[in-house]
């Protein structure tokens, strides 16, 4: 999700012949993947451009993953196609949000899919908002990752109609693809940017400093802002908030996220705002548990920090006067 601004000095181009310097100057890809924008910088003594190993890299996991491309797997299992052997992509996000979805007690539910289009949030969206009993029988009869395993690389579901949505954690995921490719590349120094969702390696060589990144305030009036400044080094870091993907209720005029609670199978109703995380873990991973948390109260996030000190994180949040506060929770060096 864009919530976060990438700050990186301007890079200038110089035709003049010279003796190398210590560094090269860094390699900078931009481009749209995912229904997003996307941001690479990285070093390379070689200067090589992987521009189109990238492309193909997104293409595959597009490929495995999208809902919104009615060819990919994903899509196909969602339509009832029991033939399709997945890929490793595919398999690997399945278990990550397996793992995700048993920490977090089923908060985090990527069968919540069919909730998802019936809010209006999803490729296959509802044009009308869902009553009380309708949310009831959806998640009764097809809501639940209990409901679906990975056999053979096959995907068996209980029920035909369950629709899986990988969303909030395959731009994650496909930031971990680029990397480890990168890594392969014997690439030490890197900076992946997906949606605001961000993978980082080694420093910014020519500052000799961490990577800088900023945290976006929650502002819903479009504008933008800094609420903190996060030096990462070999970190992942993303961040989920209500603030800019919400729909208004035409009769109403309630505003309502985008997060839904795989619980209630009711948009998030929570005072938090922006919840950024910040971990050694893989992008995907962080992904994931920064989606769930949006979906937690802010005592629930802190309970859940006190099992898994491998997780910091940053969060905005309303008080009951309607000011804006913040959380702070870093028990590991390296971010700020």
């Amino acid at each position: 999700m864009r919530f976060i601004l990438i700050i990186l000095v301007s890079i200038g181009i110089f035709s003049c012949k010279k003796e190398p310097e210590k560094f090269k100057e860094p390699i900078q890809i931009a481009g749209s993947a995912f229904g997003t924008t996307f941001h690479i910088t990285y070093y390379d003594t070689l200067q090589r451009d992987f521009t189109k190993q990238i492309d193909s890299l997104f293409y595959l996991v597009n490929k495995s993953m999208s809902t919104y491309l009615p060819t990919s797997d994903i899509s196909k299992i969602n339509q009832g196609d029991t033939s399709i052997v997945v890929d490793a992509y595919f398999a690997e996000v399945f278990k990550k949000s397996r793992k995700i979805y048993e920490e977090t007690n089923g908060i985090f539910d990527p069968t919540i899919g069919v909730l998802v289009n019936a809010w209006g949030f999803g490729p296959a969206s509802s044009s009308e908002k869902p009553d009380s009993l309708m949310v009831k029988q959806l998640l009764k009869n097809l809501v639940g990752f209990d409901n679906v395993q990975l056999k053979n690389n096959k995907i068996v579901k209980t029920n035909d109609s369950i629709y899986f949505d990988f969303n909030a954690i395959a731009k994650g995921y496909a930031g971990d693809v680029v990397g480890r490719y990168f890594e392969a590349k014997q690439l030490d120094n890197y900076l992946i940017e997906i949606g605001g969702e961000i993978r980082a390696r080694g420093i910014h060589e020519k500052k000799n400093t961490p990577w800088r990144v900023g945290i976006e305030n929650p502002n819903f009036d479009g504008s933008r802002s800094y609420r903190k400044i996060i030096f990462l080094k070999d970190k992942a870091m993303a961040t989920s908030g209500s603030y800019r993907k919400f729909k208004i209720d035409s009769v109403t005029g309630k505003k309502y996220a985008h997060i839904i609670n795989a619980k209630t199978g009711f948009p998030s109703k929570t005072n938090l705002l922006s919840v950024s995380v910040f971990s050694t873990l893989d992008l995907a991973d962080v992904d994931g548990y920064a989606t769930a948390f949006m979906a937690m109260s802010l005592e629930e996030v802190k309970e859940f920090l006190k099992q898994h000190q491998e997780l910091d994180v940053f969060i905005i949040y309303s008080d009951v006067e309607g000011n804006l506060k913040t959380f702070t929770d870093f028990n590991n060096e390296a971010v700020n």
